[in-house]
């Protein structure tokens, strides 16, 4: 391997199982794969960097701290002794709420500012920030990467509609359960466990379902390899955001070989087009027409492409690129 020049910046990756910090890890790893001179600290190792060098971190909110303001100062103040580039994740939108939206945009738009350079996952969230009044200068779109793998076998269906990742507001689960129920199927596998915060309504959410006659079965968290095993078999993956950014759920579904049903917005319009024929979209009203349909016939939730377009590898050379252009 060739480093490029200028080397990137040190990238700085959180611990834990936040779905933002497993991503830095991710794309550290994947940029030293094609850069020898790229490296990686942690929160507790930046300190030790000289004051100037080049850093790159994966920025959302309810990573860098407890409330918007919290996480503010801490991204502020990494800004102030290195040149700062940075991902921005879970951008702010109507969804968060009157409350917590104003909030949320003040921290996206104090990043922005402070920053070098910014980038984010799709064109949807570059969109999004100058929507919300949050940044209209230039932002890099560098999709989520998807790391297929060939499928050799279809496990038997198991009559579940899945829904996959951290349960919260605006996941989508309740669009799914009102399919799943319009749909005459009485399974819901919530893939996944509740996010900080929500467990009391992920309990709720349950006692919903179960009032309406649909078995809701919560996985809680899995590591890798049991979770793949379990999207497999579940009879029909749906995508049904309210909260829509990107999205590693969608990402995971393909990797997997699922062809998931998706309720049409901007976001899913796009990795549509980026990766053709990977997802089933169709409009919020036909969602559970499309999900007794799959159910039917199993063979529509596989796409059968390998390898899937934008991988690992791409996502590393896209970030070397980038880097290459704004840092000095």
């Amino acid at each position: 391997m060739t480093a490029l020049a200028p080397a990137p910046p040190v990238l700085l990756v959180h611990p834990g199982p936040h779905g933002v910090a497993v991503y830095a890890r991710e794309v550290a790893a994947a940029v030293a794969e094609v850069d020898a001179a790229a490296r990686s600290v942690g929160p507790a190792e930046i300190l030790s960097l000289e004051p100037g060098t080049p850093v790159h971190a994966q920025v959302t909110d309810r990573l860098w701290g407890s409330s918007p303001e919290e996480a503010t100062g801490r991204v502020l103040a990494l800004a102030e002794r290195h040149p700062l580039t940075v991902t921005l994740h879970d951008v702010p939108q109507a969804s968060d709420g009157e409350r917590n939206r104003p909030r949320r945009r003040a921290f996206y738009a104090a990043v922005a500012r402070a920053a070098m350079a910014v980038a984010v996952n799709s064109a949807h969230e570059r969109t999004l920030l100058a929507e919300e009044g949050v940044w209209d200068g230039a932002v890099e779109v560098v999709p989520l990467p998807v790391a297929s793998q060939p499928v050799h076998s279809r496990p038997e269906p198991d009559a579940a509609v899945g829904v996959l990742g951290y349960f919260y507001p605006g996941k989508g689960h309740d669009e799914a359960l009102a399919a799943t129920v319009a749909a005459g199927l009485t399974r819901l596998g919530v893939l996944g466990r509740a996010s900080d915060g929500h467990a009391a309504e992920l309990d709720a959410f349950v006692r919903r379902a179960a009032d309406l006659g649909v078995v809701a079965e919560v996985t809680g968290w899995l590591d890798d390899a049991a979770m793949a095993a379990r999207a497999r078999a579940v009879a029909v993956p749906v995508i049904a955001h309210r909260h829509v950014s990107a999205s590693g759920s969608l990402a995971s579904w393909i990797g997997w070989g699922r062809r998931p049903v998706a309720v049409r917005n901007r976001y899913i319009d796009e990795m549509s087009a980026l990766r053709p024929g990977t997802l089933s979209v169709v409009e919020p009203d036909a969602l559970p027409a499309a999900i007794r349909h799959a159910s039917d016939d199993p063979s529509l939730t596989w796409h059968g492409i390998h390898p899937v377009p934008f991988d690992r590898a791409d996502t590393a050379r896209a970030y070397l690129r980038w880097w290459a252009e704004v840092l000095p």
